[in-house]
């Protein structure tokens, strides 16, 4: 582990660091309420255009670092949490940065939450918005070129959202993986070698995946891209990964077989990180150089 990974499993070494059994409806809607890392998250810069909006009943965050009236790229942006957790208010500073960092229109999505809102529920939220974002360009100041960007169970997402875009007819410019969730299956060497002590547990991620999809498997590609029957025609793709993540694995075997349909794909594995650190630059050096890196791709493909 990257030293700073280290201090923080010494400190952290699970994601929830509860007993899973503990956690009931009353439990994770309290959790949800806190924040430990709030100023690990980042800096909250003021933007000439922030707003907040809804598309159909998914809340939505707009930001825009530029002050002008032009038509821009826009981002998608979905949070991660396993489904579970997260939200636009706890991801604002995160919203805030990839739009000074972009230069495009952010819109972040406020999907709804398991387990009172099971799969594939925020699959549809975050459907929904893409699809609203083609259809009213105008009500977004998207000048047509339109990306996804998501972490851990926001990059299952935005993979979901990506291959039904191709479905529908409509051209993403470009998709960001962060060490997604692409794979319910569970049954990597990632998942061995990292299953406890590195941040995210394996029986974590079993838990999140049964609070959402509660008995289903992993063939349908709503809740593990990587089951898709053919990768052809998504759009060109940035992977991020971490090196000491349950996640690794099914991230980078994703990038292959993207590549291997003649999708335009980089994967680039932060060595030494663990699971989160692209949220929390205030504690891990890498997350600035992993931003950095996710705003210059989507610059090039915008």
């Amino acid at each position: 582990m990257h030293p700073q990974a280290a201090a923080f499993v010494a400190s952290y070494p699970s994601d929830l660091g509860v007993d899973l059994g503990s956690l009931d409806l009353a439990t994770i809607q309290a959790m949800r309420a806190q924040d430990g890392f709030a100023l690990q998250r980042g800096p909250r810069p003021k933007l000439p255009y922030v707003r907040d909006e809804r598309v159909g009943e998914v809340p939505v965050r707009v930001y825009r670092a530029d002050p002008g009236e032009d038509a821009l790229p826009v981002v998608v942006y979905f949070h991660g949490g396993g489904w579970v957790f997260g939200s636009v208010r706890r991801n604002d500073a995160l919203g805030r940065d990839l739009a000074l960092r972009t230069g495009a229109v952010v819109v972040s999505v406020d999907y709804r939450l398991a387990p009172e809102h099971r799969f594939p529920a925020a699959a549809d939220d975050a459907w929904a918005v893409v699809r609203d974002i083609f259809a009213r360009p105008a009500f977004y100041q998207s000048n047509g070129s339109v990306a996804v960007i998501g972490d851990s169970a926001g990059g299952n997402l935005a993979a979901v959202a990506a291959w039904q875009a191709r479905d529908a007819g409509l051209r993403l410019a470009h998709q960001v993986l962060v060490y997604p969730v692409l794979d319910t299956a569970m049954d990597t060497a990632s998942y061995r070698e990292f299953a406890t002590g590195f941040g995210l547990d394996a029986a974590e991620m079993a838990w999140f995946a049964e609070q959402y999809a509660p008995g289903a498997g992993p063939a349908d590609p709503r809740l593990s891209p990587l089951r898709l029957p053919s990768c052809a025609g998504l759009p060109s793709a940035t992977v991020v990964t971490a090196g000491c993540d349950v996640l690794r694995d099914e991230g980078e075997a994703y990038g292959r077989r993207l590549a291997e349909a003649g999708v335009p794909v980089e994967t680039r594995r932060f060595d030494g990180a663990v699971h989160s650190f692209f949220g929390l630059p205030g504690l891990f050096d890498q997350a600035v150089e992993a931003r950095e890196y996710v705003a210059a791709r989507l610059k090039e493909f915008l």
